[in-house]
């Protein structure tokens, strides 16, 4: 298995360096029969997203449909494929984030009470309290 780091990912998406989205374009072609051959931690995702958000200034149905197609890639392994797909669902009905609302489905899973935060935009999440 071959780690992804989210510049990877961000080149693959936007191809905004061309050369090396060409080399990405390469590695996931050289390895296109092989099912979860890439790992991509939690932690990229929410990278990736910030980056899509903030530098590149993608929208949240483009940030949502990319996600999507990360789950729905075989060569991808995620870390948390179902807080992931649940993460996702709440993003796309509520205004925070991608990160927060990984972060709010993954306390859950691990069995948290609630979740705890200042942002006011987590505040529609079942199980977060704003402080």
């Amino acid at each position: 298995m071959i780690a992804l780091d989210t510049n990877i990912l961000v080149r693959l998406v936007t191809r905004d360096h061309e050369g090396q989205a060409l080399r990405v374009k390469a590695l996931f072609d050289l390895h296109e029969e092989k099912e979860g051959v890439f790992f991509v931690s939690d932690i990229v995702l929410c990278e990736m997203c910030w980056t899509l958000d903030r530098s590149d200034r993608h929208s949240r149905d483009e940030i949502g449909v990319v996600l999507a197609a990360l789950l729905e890639n075989r060569s991808l392994s995620l870390e948390s494929p179902q807080a992931v797909e649940e993460a996702l669902g709440v993003f796309r009905t509520v205004e925070a984030g991608f990160p927060d609302c990984l972060i709010a489905v993954k306390a859950r899973l691990w069995g948290c009470s609630k979740t705890v935060s200042f942002d006011r935009k987590m505040g529609d999440f079942p199980g977060v309290e704003i402080l």
